[in-house]
Formats: structure tokens, sequence, C-alpha cells
């Protein structure tokens, strides 16, 4: 699957346990049940106490997700206690970790997400960093047993799933955050908040960056068949999940998955994930998605204009930053331009940068987010508060993603209705909004 307490407090002036509020969220919305002052150690400061400890676990936590336990591990309110996994290696290799972090040998490995969700109420969150075809089926079901998710991009495999994961978290009460975590990194946050406050006149003009290999249309073969592992070696039944049953093969529990129509979101939703989020940020469009997209003749759709019902364009573009993840704003009165290996943005005047220091203070103020995605995630936990990446940000910036991949592949443009979540007057396209799913995984 992965990709290659018994003491209890009480919430002050409640009477209620912290998980016991937890519930009642769950079940009623009821935020004002919460402490309108919470304790520094629910803020990650000193040793937290048993009552405002997070319990977390791992759902398929391959070398993505080991980076982020890692994240998660040193911050003094969480603690993991067990990892579900379809394959022996990593449920003993992230045991290993967890043990190692805790000084004992609790942590619990479980094969099955169905045994593990039914058998562990204790578990207040999950970090589910499985490949693609499983983030919106796992976070969806960690949901409905009464879990707060935070999932690793891309976090739906299409339109449809990521509004199933929208309508389960406002159903049960769950905070939700995909990782796209350069939405609370300072570099970022400068560049997004000098287009957001008009600091470089009226934007026209996003550029995203998509992964620079494999392409768009993807592969709709499969890997030969080779002898299937015993179950407890690797559930290969569980590792696909809901996808169309495929013949085992090592590659795949490898990370041959990638370009693979069953199992993958293309070069553009490798990267897209990211981008059309940090994209959309900066042009106050994290609430909807673009409308129109034009087709590009080219295997990845390098250079592919999609615009919003504001009038800016967003150019997808493989090319043009050094490092990953790049997006570059264009206005009337400037530029900026940042990716992963930058000190610090890159702007058309250096006065534009005089204010970056200010503008990410000024953001943090006004949110209360910290410049720390996991940090804003357990805040969350606890506040109740949308995350940042909140399953609606999710959806509509990945909506923006999926809906380029469907012009690639019908090889036409189209226009897209946020609104209605179709395809004006074609019918093809909003077959592939969505896709079947394999039971018993259906969501």
């Amino acid at each position: 699957m992965s990709d290659s307490r018994p003491a209890r407090g009480t919430i002050e002036d409640t009477g209620l346990t912290r998980r016991q509020c937890l519930g009642t969220t769950a079940a009623a919305g009821a935020a004002a049940l919460m402490p309108a002052i919470i304790p520094a150690t629910a803020l990650g400061r000193g040793a937290a106490a048993p009552s405002e400890r997070i319990t977390m676990a791992g759902i398929g936590i391959g070398a993505r997700g080991e980076h982020d336990l890692r994240w998660m591990l040193p911050e003094k309110d969480v603690q993991f206690v067990a990892i579900c996994d379809a394959r022996k290696e990593r449920r003993e290799a992230v045991k290993r970790i967890i043990d190692q972090k805790n000084g004992n040998s609790d942590c619990k490995p479980y094969r099955d997400i169905r045994e593990f969700l039914a058998t562990r109420p204790d578990v207040d969150a999950v970090l589910i960093a499985t490949g693609d075809r499983w983030h919106a089926s796992a976070a969806i079901m960690a949901m409905r047993a009464g879990k707060d998710v935070y999932s690793e991009k891309p976090s739906c495999m299409t339109i449809a799933e990521g509004r199933a994961v929208v309508q389960a978290a406002r159903r049960y009460g769950r905070i939700y955050q995909t990782g796209t975590q350069r939405l609370s990194e300072p570099n970022f946050v400068a560049a997004i908040e000098m287009a957001r406050t008009g600091r470089l006149g009226h934007v026209h003009t996003v550029r995203a960056h998509i992964a620079p290999w494999d392409a768009a249309e993807m592969s709709h073969s499969w890997l030969p068949a080779e002898p299937e592992p015993p179950k407890d070696e690797v559930d290969w039944d569980e590792w696909l999940g809901p996808c169309p049953w495929r013949p085992f093969n090592t590659a795949y529990i490898k990370g041959g998955w990638r370009g693979h129509y069953d199992f993958h979101t293309s070069c553009i939703g490798e990267w897209g994930a990211h981008t059309f989020a940090q994209g959309q940020a900066g042009i106050d469009a994290l609430n909807t998605s673009a409308v129109e997209y034009g087709y590009v003749n080219n295997p990845t759709g390098d250079g592919m204009v999609v615009k919003f019902a504001s009038g800016v364009k967003m150019i997808l573009q493989k090319d043009g930053w050094h490092g990953s993840c790049g997006m570059k704003f264009e206005g009337t009165e400037g530029w900026v331009t940042i990716a992963d290996n930058y000190e610090k943005p890159e702007v058309s005047s250096p006065s534009l940068l005089a204010e970056a220091d200010k503008l990410v203070a000024d953001y943090s103020e006004r949110t209360g987010r910290p410049m720390n995605h996991v940090r804003n995630f357990l805040d969350c936990v606890k506040s109740r508060r949308p995350t940042v990446a909140n399953a609606e940000v999710m959806h509509r910036t990945m909506s923006t993603v999926h809906a380029a991949n469907i012009c690639m592949w019908l090889k036409r443009d189209m226009v897209y209705d946020p609104v209605k979540e179709e395809f004006l007057n074609d019918a093809e396209a909003n077959r592939l909004r969505s896709r079947a799913q394999r039971e018993p995984w259906i969501i």
C-alpha cells in the first residue's frame, strides 16, 4: 500500500476529555466546546500531557511517507502508535522507527486497513502516504472512522473522488490537510502574498511547474504477471485497493506504478498538485477551478493555457526554474518567481523584496498559521479550525489538474463549470470525471 492512554485528562471548562470533545465535534460541529485558551503544550512547546497528546498512526508509509513521519515525530504533542501497510517490509521498517522514538516496542502493525480502523478508536489522526490510487479512499475510510487526516498528494484520482473527500470531511466533522507543504513555506508564501495583495499590480498570468518527466497520456497496459508473494509479505488485493485488478509485478511496489493510468495522475498531477494550489492561492481562486482548457499537441501539456473566470490565465510549464515545483506571478507592476532551490524569491524589482518578511509575518498574524505545514495540521486537530490545504482547497485545485489531464487525453479544448462540476456539452469528458472502483473498496 505504501509508496516505495490509558490516561485521560479533561478539557478546560467543559468536563470532557479532548478525545470526547473531538467526537462531539464530529457529530455536531461543536467547535465552541474547545477551550478559549490553549496551553503552551497544545502548541507543541514543552512536554504534552496525555490529555493534550494527539495519537496517530501511519497508513502506507513508503519513502515520502517516512519523510513526513520523521517530520511529525519530533512534535512533542504527537505519539504514533500503529502502522498499517500492505507490505510487511514497510510495516516492520516503520515500526522500528516509531518504537525507537517511543522507547518501547508497542507500535502495532496492521496489514488490513479495515481491521486497523475498526479496532483502534484511540487513534485521533492518520498520516496517509500511499500511492496516488489509495489517497482518497483511505482518507474517506479514516474520516468515517472518526480520524483526522493528513494525506500526501495528489490526494484524489478524479474530480468525483475529490468531491467525495470534501463531503466526508463535512459529514464527519474531520480535519483534513493535503500535503501541499509549500503553502506553508516562507519563500512561497511571500511570493503568493505579493500577488494576492496587489504588490504586482493586476496579476494576469500565473506559470505553474509540471513534472519534466513522463507524459500526460499514461499507459493503459499492465506489466507482465509474476508469481504473487504470500499475503503476509505483500497483500496484493489490499495494495491495489479500488483500482482494477492487475497481475502482480514487483516493479509496481517499487514505484513502477507511476505512468500507468490505473495508478497515477500523470506528470501534470505529480507537481501540479502543488503548483496549481500555489498559483490559485496567489489569485484568490482556492474556492474554484479553471474554466477554460486549451489543448497543446505535445506529450506533457507543456504550454497549455488554462483560464479562470476572473480572466487570469495559468500556463503549464515544464522548465524555467531552479528546482522543483516552481511558480511565477506576472502582473501589470512586476513579477515574482520561486521554486525549491531559491534562497529567496526572484523579482522584477528589488523593492518588492523589501516587504517579503513583513508579508509573511502579516499572513501568519492574519491566519494564525505557522510556517510549518505539519504544525498547521496538528494545531487544527486541536482547534478544529480549517487547515491551509483543507479538503475544499484540495478538491478545487485538483479539479484543475484533472480537467487539464482530460483535455490532454481527449486532445481538444474544453470548458468546465466549477459550480456544477461538469464539462459543458462534452459527454465524453464528463464520463472521465470518475472511475469505476473495485469491490470491496468502493467508497
